[in-house]
């Protein structure tokens, strides 16, 4: 199987509660798969996009309206498999009223040029794009580990046709 289709998503953990995977507390789904291989990577076992288990995009879905929080797609990299997420964020938006956050390793201006990866980027209010980059690492940073890492406002970012950082308060 592969790290995700429309109804499942390869899930290596979930954690709740967590506070530095965005603003507020968030309910953080760690999938399985990451291409980028970092140098440094502070979660070396995602890399593997048959790692973890598949988990049903529906199953997510009560898991995290159950904890009622915000949510965090982070891996891995979801943006490697996009379409189960997809499917979790649109039900997510339709029911709920809880902000989306995803990491990936791409550049934002890359994922609008990807079909699959541009629906999913459309869904969530923040994007923390680009790799971990060992020689620009800075622990002085909000919700990034290296200095090339951007939180991009994605509605922002979509309505002014340009790219938008997020500056959180």
């Amino acid at each position: 199987m592969t790290a995700s289709s429309t109804n499942s998503i390869r899930v290596l953990d979930i954690r709740y509660g967590t506070s530095v995977d965005g603003v507020g507390l968030r309910t953080s789904i760690y999938c399985a798969g990451c291409e980028n291989r970092c140098p440094g990577c502070h979660n070396p076992q995602s890399w593997d996009e048959r790692g973890g288990e598949a988990i049903a995009t529906d199953e997510l879905f009560d898991r995290i309206v159950e904890a009622e929080m915000n949510v965090t797609f982070t891996g891995g990299d979801p943006m490697l498999h996009p379409e189960g997420f997809t499917a979790l964020a649109r039900r997510l938006r339709a029911e709920t009223p809880y902000t989306i956050w995803c990491y990936t390793g791409y550049r934002f201006e890359e994922l609008l040029r990807h079909p699959a990866r541009r629906a999913l980027a459309e869904l969530c209010d923040v994007v923390v794009d680009g790799p971990f980059v060992e020689a620009e690492r800075d622990t002085t940073l909000r919700f990034r580990g290296s200095r090339n890492q951007r939180l991009v406002d994605v509605r922002r970012s979509l309505a002014q046709g340009e790219t938008v950082l997020f500056e959180p308060l």
